[in-house]
């Protein structure tokens, strides 16, 4: 089992995302890299926390590898929006990628570099450890499930 930290936008489509996807064991929105110790979601959207909304993901590196992950996040997010996904906008819906296993920072660069050419743009996806992470309220986790007509920036039937 491995782990990966995924900040996309609003953490309630990534997450739904991934949990459709054959590998992934677990999902579990949250907020992560900021200096605040267990924020709410008002502190987080204030900007001021500094934490990004964050799907934190384990999985069978036997089915699904890292790369895959990788790939499938880059086609629901836009890797040259900074601080903003969709019609979500704000420090906390920027894009990153926070590793736990510090083996997988080569390959997460190595993957951001291989995708510089497809872009116009800069990609402005962050890499780096995964610092902190706290589990977002109940009534995020989830939320697509339990509100299945609910805001989604992503198009959840891209495999």
């Amino acid at each position: 089992m491995k782990e990966i930290a995924l900040a996309g936008g609003c953490f309630w489509g990534v997450d739904e995302f991934f949990s459709r996807k054959e590998g992934v064991l677990t999902t579990k929105s949250g907020y992560s890299n900021g200096h605040v110790e267990k924020p709410t979601y008002e502190e987080v959207c204030t900007g001021e926390t500094g934490h990004a909304e964050t799907v934190y993901l384990t999985y069978d590196d036997e089915i699904i590898s890292l790369e895959t992950i990788l790939e499938k996040f880059f086609k629901v997010i836009d890797p040259t929006s900074l601080n903003r996904q969709g019609n979500d906008r704000g420090t906390q819906y920027r894009t990153g990628i926070y590793f736990v296993d510090p083996q997988d920072e080569a390959l997460i660069k190595s993957f951001i570099e291989g995708k510089r050419s497809k872009y116009a743009k800069p990609i402005v996806v962050e890499v780096e450890p995964l610092k902190n992470f706290f589990d977002a309220e109940e009534y995020h986790q989830d939320y697509l499930k339990k509100n299945p007509r609910g805001y989604c920036h992503i198009d959840l039937s891209i495999e």
